[in-house]
């Protein structure tokens, strides 16, 4: 082959690609690609070189370029092979330009005029080439130069060329949605193309439309099903099966789409039930591509208004996946059961010891898909063991990006289902303590506060048991090295405000350990910062209650030493603490009152006891005070001089008021509701009573509807596919007897999986597999984990087997959402809801990046919050209730799709109200009675707030 020159190529290329192979490193391998590209340079500028040879250059070119070369000096050559009349020359040369080149490249103008040429071409295979150009050169500006002949070519007889006319319009939609809206209309026409393949590229299209507004396709649903059951049905030619799959691509597709246009709409989705049923029933479960289709079906089962049927037949295929030795099956079986306990969270206790499984996995892919279940499973039973797993996975990783979600979802669920107080500042000490400064201080600011307000309630007792176990905690962690400097921040200031309130310990031993603490973290000032402010209030504490205080050695040295400190902060904070400790008890009482960090301070914004420094100043020639609406109108310090004084406007100073901030109003946004970027969204379980009675009452309209829309199908022959597939149907003079239409379902289509459903089951094996072998540990983590014994759920899965079916979901809302209703009537307390019942929806929240981070946490403590509230979870098919749909009536159908779009009717959907969550709003500090604490105590002065009538079908498609 060498010798000759085979597929037409020289000795010299094969020799180049043979020796590449060869080639031991990386270096031998840029030596030999340097060397080829020197020839090529020399080789490729000679005159009248021969069009074979040409071709060979640039595909050389081409293996330089894929090989991370540079081969930029023959991208011209390329071009100019694109120009050749030349089938194979042609075809080379867009090629190499598709791999040259990119959209913004200067040389793409050069290439214009020879697509749109060739888009005209009576070669198909030219055509195709330019096609394929079109979808990778073509950029906005350039677009409107090639589409009327893009358009054009989707009426093309050759099935390629509209499918890659398809491709590049939906390109073209990709880059510039606006310059193709008009052409919309183009996709649902192709949808009922004679080729499968023209029709299955329609469907990316028609896919991202519907992502973007669901409402304008929901009469496309039956459409879709027709298409879905065809395929299922093995209707289509043996070239689209893979793996003896029918053309599983287009069925993964058309899942998709079915998912999102049945989402809480219960009428599409009864369309689907009997075309899903049948996927689960016919799918092959022994190959990869056919577990790929039943794990999409499941995501559409769990996305699509609920069906008892379909759920326990995608509970099955889960459970399959789920015994599987292979961890990819697993993986997909952890994420399906994610999906179907939103609907109904029973069925993960029939697989609980699976789920222990995977979670004790080696494979940490496996186990973190696990925990993520497990995050979506989280009640008030199962909290502490769950948490607790968390904690555990994350110490044990070394990733900080997934430990710091970790940390959020333990913070979280530990806000939420915390069954006490103590064990939340356990948790949080945990998460803290292994999780470091990954933590959001927004956490430590809450934890602090839930420690200042205690239960919410009068028993003064069970709060000061609360402090008091955190003071205990804290002492006995303090001493272990490498504590995160946030966690510091909060033992600092759980030492200072009730380190002695209870007696155990002594002033002198907690301002001991807080001078350690400061010494072990003298490059941290905002540790020494809560460091010192801790002293003093340990000291306060002291004075106020008339005992004696002697400074520990240690502490007067930290004094000095912050007294000439290059930080102003802990230099004033030490000028401070000396000058309290010459106080008297009723002065530092004043100053620093016992044990009110909640309790509002009044602040005179008057300052009206100043009116004598200020009467007494003006005597003495000051200057009076110009109000700040008076000062905002000066313009330069010309204002406050005499006329005789002369400074050049350039170079004054401006003496006007800054700016004060505006606060930032909360914009009501239903998909963003939380204040900082670590919070995460709980999971919530959906709820169809409001949707259930909505179509109750609009039952009668559906049935006129339904029985308006029927067509009569006796005999019709389908369009696309095997030409002799289908049976005429018996025809009836009773049209509302009238079940098939469009191939689809009119109804329920919930009887053809009432026999399936029990046969396939396989609960008697579970059940001894389960009973067998397992040891007492994971029996009891199961129990803990789905509040049960493993024993009882495998019985209860395993007497299922002489039920006739499972409950409805639909039906009985109520048994699937049990958890919910008793969660509602009695709430637990949400820890960290420390919002006033009273503010407004849209409170403010203005924070300062310059604040002292102490006082912050002064002015975040010092309010009084109401009641916790408990948000009502979201019922999801309440977005739906609103759903209008209105029914025109329009003439039959036609022979041309030109007639298909005359009686579109656009149906509008609700739109959810947006939820909306308040920040409470804290108080400020007020004033102390020395003048140098007054204006400092001013200076850091802050406050937080915190479908219609169906279109006429496609005539082609329905024969």
């Amino acid at each position: 082959m060498s010798s000759q020159g085979g597929w037409g190529l020289s000795k010299e290329f094969l020799d180049l690609v043979k020796s590449i192979g060869e080639a031991r490193s990386k270096a031998e391998e840029d030596r030999i690609v340097l060397h080829e590209i020197e020839i090529l340079k020399r080789r490729i500028i000679e005159p009248e070189i021969p069009k074979r040879k040409m071709k060979e250059f640039i595909i050389r070119l081409v293996y330089i370029e894929m090989l991370g070369h540079d081969a930029s000096f023959g991208y011209i050559h390329a071009v100019k092979m694109t120009h050749d009349d030349a089938l194979m020359l042609k075809r080379t040369g867009y090629l190499a330009v598709t791999l040259f080149l990119n959209e913004d490249h200067d040389l793409i103008i050069l290439i214009v005029n020879t697509i749109q040429k060739d888009l005209k071409s009576d070669n198909y295979l030219m055509v195709c080439a330019a096609l394929t150009a079109v979808c990778k050169l073509i950029n906005e500006e350039t677009i409107p130069a090639v589409l009327p002949q893009v358009v054009e070519l989707l009426a093309h007889q050759k099935e390629a060329v509209r499918k890659k006319a398809i491709m590049a319009l939906h390109r073209f939609h990709q880059r510039s949605p606006s310059s193709v809206a008009h052409l919309v209309s183009n996709f649902r026409k192709r949808l009922c193309d004679n080729d499968p393949g023209v029709m299955g590229a329609t469907l990316c299209p028609l896919f991202d439309l519907i992502t973007a507004d669901l409402s304008s396709y929901k009469d496309l649903v039956i459409s879709f099903v027709s298409i879905l059951k065809q395929v299922a049905e093995r209707r289509l030619p043996k070239t689209y099966d893979y793996h003896q799959m029918p053309a599983p691509f287009i069925q993964i597709r058309l899942l998709k789409v079915l998912a999102l246009l049945g989402s809480g709409d219960k009428h599409a989705s009864e369309n689907m039930y009997t075309v899903l049923g049948d996927i689960f029933r016919k799918c092959d479960s022994t190959s990869n591509i056919g577990n790929a289709v039943l794990y999409e079906c499941i995501c559409c089962v769990s996305s699509i208004y609920p069906n008892s049927k379909l759920l326990d037949a995608a509970a099955e295929v889960t459970s399959k996946f789920l015994k599987s030795e292979s961890h990819n099956l697993k993986y997909m079986g952890i994420d399906a059961l994610g999906r179907l306990i939103k609907i109904n969270p029973d069925i993960a206790e029939e697989h609980q010891l699976a789920v222990i499984d995977c979670l004790e996995d080696p494979d940490d892919t496996l186990k973190r898909k696990t925990i993520e279940l497990l995050y979506k499973m989280t009640k008030s039973s199962n909290v502490e063991v769950i948490v607790d797993r968390m904690i555990g996975y994350m110490i044990s990783i070394n990733d900080n990006h997934y430990k710091t979600e970790i940390a959020s979802r333990c913070v979280e669920l530990a806000e939420q289902f915390a069954p006490s107080n103590q064990w939340f500042i356990q948790t949080m000490n945990k998460v803290f303590e292994h999780a470091g400064d990954l933590v959001n201080i927004k956490v430590a600011h809450n934890l602090m506060r839930l420690i200042a307000e205690g239960f919410g309630e009068e028993d003064e007792g069970a709060d000061s048991q609360l402090r008091s176990s955190a003071v205990e905690s804290y002492l006995h962690i303090i001493g272990e090295p490498k504590l995160p400097s946030v966690f510091l921040q909060v033992i600092c200031w759980v030492l200072g405000e009730y380190g002695t309130a209870d007696g155990k310990f002594s002033a002198s031993y907690i301002t001991g350990k807080l001078c350690d603490v400061a010494e072990a973290h003298s490059n941290d000032d905002t540790v020494k910062t809560y460091a010192v402010t801790a002293i003093m209030k340990v000291c306060a504490f002291e004075i106020a209650a008339g005992r004696r205080i002697e400074l520990l050695p240690e502490c007067q040295s930290l004094i000095d030493e912050l007294s000439a400190s290059h930080s102003t902060d802990l230099q004033q904070r030490a000028y401070e603490l000396q000058a309290m400790l010459g106080l008297d008890s009723r002065a530092v009482e004043n100053i620093i009152p016992l044990d009110a960090s909640c309790e509002d301070i009044e602040v005179n914004k008057s300052m009206s006891f100043l009116n004598g420094y200020v009467e007494k100043s003006l005597e003495n020639g000051a200057r009076p005070y110009i109000p700040e609406n008076e000062r905002s109108r000066m313009l330069n310090i010309s204002s406050f001089q005499s006329p005789d004084q002369h400074v050049p406007s350039a170079h004054a100073l401006r003496f006007e008021a800054y700016e004060l901030p505006k606060p930032s109003v909360s914009v009501r946004n239903a998909s963003v509701s939380f204040a900082s970027s670590t919070d995460l969204v709980p999971v919530s379980e959906p709820m169809y009573e409001k949707e259930i009675l909505h179509l109750a009452s609009m039952s009668s309209m559906s049935d006129t509807r339904s029985a308006e829309l029927k067509l009569r199908l006796e005999g019709v022959q389908k369009k696309w596919g095997r030409p002799t597939y289908s049976t005429p149907a018996p025809s009836t003079s009773n049209t509302n007897t009238q079940k098939t239409a469009n191939g689809g379902s009119q109804h329920d289509g919930q009887g053809t999986l009432s026999s399936q459903a029990h046969e396939t089951r396989d609960v008697p094996h579970n059940s001894r597999k389960s009973q067998i072998g397992v040891s007492p540990e994971k029996q009891k983590l199961a129990a803990s984990l789905f509040g049960g014994s493993a024993s009882k759920a495998e019985k209860k899965a395993s007497s299922s087997t002489h039920k006739t079916s499972r409950v409805p979901a639909v039906e009985k809302p109520q048994v699937a959402t049990a958890p919910q209703n008793e969660s509602l009537n009695h709430p637990p307390p949400d820890l960290l809801d420390l919002g006033e019942p009273t503010i407004s929806a849209t409170a403010t929240t203005t924070t300062s990046s310059s604040m002292d981070p102490f006082m912050q946490l002064e002015g975040l403590m010092e309010q009084n919050t109401g009641p916790v509230s408990v948000s009502k979870q979201p019922d999801l098919m309440a977005l739906y209730g609103d759903t209008i749909t209105t029914g025109l009536s329009g003439d039959t159908l036609t022979s041309g799709l030109s007639d298909y779009f005359a009686n579109i009717t656009q149906s509008s959907m609700g739109a959810p109200e947006a939820a909306h969550t308040t920040q409470p709003s804290s108080s400020k500090k007020g004033p102390n009675r020395h003048d140098s604490l007054e204006k400092d105590a001013l200076a850091r002065q802050m406050g937080v707030t915190p479908s219609g009538k169906n279109p006429n079908l496609f005539s082609d498609l329905l024969g």
